[in-house]
């Protein structure tokens, strides 16, 4: 298994005076108050932190843009130190490839070698596997860009740093108004993310008097038609796709080949950027929720993003914010203790903080993360295709409801 072990440094004196600039210490959010410690004066023990992400696998794409806003995260939080009261954080990466199994062989082999925080989880049925795993022997996780539901309320030593199902359909359907009565299909993958979808919309538009059903495809499937002909069948008035992963484009395309746009309207989740010209002439047809939109907040955690990003030979995009936030939430844990989970996790619990889409809380009673969501549409721009923002939706009028820790 691929692991490789860094330790974040001072990126440059353009980074430095950027972040320096962007806020103030004390401020919700924003880097702490490191004192003289700066990055000579590391003399703790240091902490060690597992990233165990999707570095290959069909999320590589998603887990990589993760681990970016993780590095330029890191250095914000800790002023370009890679410290925080004197210790020195050490992250150790690990390729899960998306293997739920492999996952816990690389978390549990970290905890091992003295891990008391793991974080990552690109894929929903991998973060379903660490958690327990981490109320098992008391070390604080963070997932990532793991969005099914059931890692809020896990347990009290598992948070997450992106957000979760419910909050994107009660995003999709604050745009279908009344769906009493109507007839909505998700369309999803055969995989703990999409059977999340499923419930979730059945849970949230099914009780408001909407007929849900759903049409599941293998993860690994190469050809949708038969599963989009029987969409176009039975005429929804309302599709909503759950799809994550390379095969996506292929997706499209074959529900536009068999027409399922001409007669239902469709809504999905807005992907990351090089996804956006993969709609072909359905593009503009489709109505998009997303749990980011680069641009909505122009605060200091995002211009921190954003120079970090640059600073990589990369840009901001859907996931990079995951990181980032994970990254802030980690630091903020660690200013608490260096070895004590247990007063890890109370900082967490119920910490309000800005992130690079605007403000945060954590929610003492599950971990969910409480924050804001996005409406866009796209518009042809000349040959290309530019996402439009729609609506910001306030963290409470998209927030799930409390579940009990089990």
């Amino acid at each position: 298994m691929v692991s490789k072990r860094w330790s974040v440094v001072l990126a440059g004196a353009l980074l430095s005076m950027s972040v320096a600039a962007c806020g103030a210490p004390g401020e919700p959010g924003a880097p702490a108050d490191q004192g003289t410690q700066g990055a000579g004066a590391a003399s703790g023990a240091p902490v060690k932190v597992g990233l165990v992400y999707s570095k290959s696998g069909p999320l590589a794409t998603y887990g990589e843009q993760y681990r970016q806003g993780f590095a330029a995260g890191l250095d914000y939080a800790t002023k370009g130190t890679g410290a925080v009261n004197g210790h020195k954080i050490e992250v150790t990466e690990q390729d899960d490839a998306g293997d739920p199994a492999k996952a816990v062989a690389s978390a549990t082999d970290l905890i091992g070698q003295g891990h008391k925080i793991i974080a990552g989880s690109t894929s929903s049925g991998v973060a379903l596997q660490v958690a327990p795993l981490a109320a098992d022997n008391k070390v604080l996780f963070v997932s990532g860009p793991a969005a099914v539901d059931a890692v809020t309320g896990a347990n009290k030593y598992t948070f997450r740093s992106g957000r979760q199902t419910f909050q994107d359909v009660a995003t999709a359907g604050s745009m279908l108004g009344d769906v009493t009565g109507k007839k909505v299909t998700v369309l999803a993958q055969d995989s703990a993310f999409g059977k999340a979808n499923i419930a979730a919309v059945t849970a949230v538009l099914g009780g408001k008097g909407a007929k849900v059903d759903s049409v599941e495809v293998p993860a690994a499937a190469t050809d949708v038609t038969p599963f989009a002909t029987k969409i176009k069948g039975a005429a929804p008035d309302l599709l909503f796709v759950a799809w994550a992963g390379t095969n996506a484009a292929a997706m499209w395309s074959t529900l536009e080949q068999q027409g399922v746009f001409e007669s239902t309207k469709v809504v999905t989740g807005l992907d990351i950027k090089p996804t956006h010209a993969i709609f072909g002439k359905a593009s503009t047809q489709i109505n998009f929720l997303s749990h980011f939109f680069d641009g909505a907040a122009d605060n200091a955690a995002y211009k921190a993003l954003d120079e970090g990003m640059k600073e990589q030979g990369a840009s901001v995009d859907l996931f990079t914010n995951d990181g980032f936030v994970a990254a802030q939430m980690i630091a903020h844990a660690i200013e608490a203790s260096d070895s004590d989970v247990d007063a890890m996790v109370s900082a967490l619990e119920g910490w309000k903080f800005e992130g690079p889409k605007g403000q945060l809380e954590i929610r003492a009673e599950d971990h969910a993360l409480l924050q804001p969501m996005f409406t866009a549409t796209l518009k042809q721009d000349g040959s290309n295709v530019t996402p439009v923002l729609g609506e910001t939706l306030d963290a409470a009028a998209v927030a799930p409801p409390v579940t009990p820790f089990k």
